[in-house]
């Protein structure tokens, strides 16, 4: 989905800030008007930059989903586990995420909550994400020796969206290291 026109200074901020504002407080409680305001931008920059808050969300959600995918890849290469061990600690690394100030849950999941017109531009993007973290999750499974890998990463990914929805539901910050727990008994790994 990456849209490799070059934004202007105006543009980038704006997707700053819509990246920070949709995250916060909701892509359906931002308006257009709220938003450039925040981003000290007019609203003809918007639309010449992005073509409209549609788009815009895609913008901000593919954004993140190529920060996301970027550090998840770094963090594996650099990874000193292996076989299972090394599918085990997506889930650590996913932890400290819930840990930081701010956290509310998957982004995407979120989204995807507040836009439920499968048409939506943001979408696609969403659902590229979700299929890209399912098949990592199914070549850790592969790596390590797993029976049925593609079984394994589509019970991962339900576990992992199942602990952002618990910080989402409840404030359970904790509920990524308990479904560490849950994939370590799930795919028969020796894990405390």
């Amino acid at each position: 989905m990456s849209d490799q026109r070059e934004l202007s200074a105006a543009g980038q901020r704006l997707l700053e800030v819509a990246t920070e504002v949709f995250y916060a407080e909701g892509i359906r409680a931002t308006g257009v008007d709220a938003l450039v305001a925040r981003a000290q931008v007019s609203k003809p920059t918007l639309y010449a930059q992005f073509g409209s808050k549609e788009q815009l969300v895609a913008a901000v959600l593919d954004r993140r989903r190529a920060a996301r995918q970027a550090a998840m890849t770094a963090f594996l290469q650099q990874c000193a586990a292996d076989g299972a061990e090394r599918l085990l600690a997506v889930f650590d690394w996913l932890a400290e995420g819930h840990g930081q100030e701010g956290f509310r849950g998957c982004p995407f999941t979120n989204a995807a909550v507040e836009l439920p017109d499968a048409g939506h531009p943001a979408r696609e993007v969403i659902s590229a994400y979700k299929d890209w973290l399912r098949s990592t999750l199914t070549r850790l499974a592969a790596e390590a020796g797993l029976p049925r890998p593609e079984e394994v990463g589509f019970g991962l990914l339900l576990l992992i969206d199942g602990a952002n929805a618990r910080v989402v539901v409840d404030g359970d910050r904790t509920a990524m290291r308990r479904a560490k727990q849950v994939a370590a008994r799930m795919i028969g790994a020796d894990h405390g």
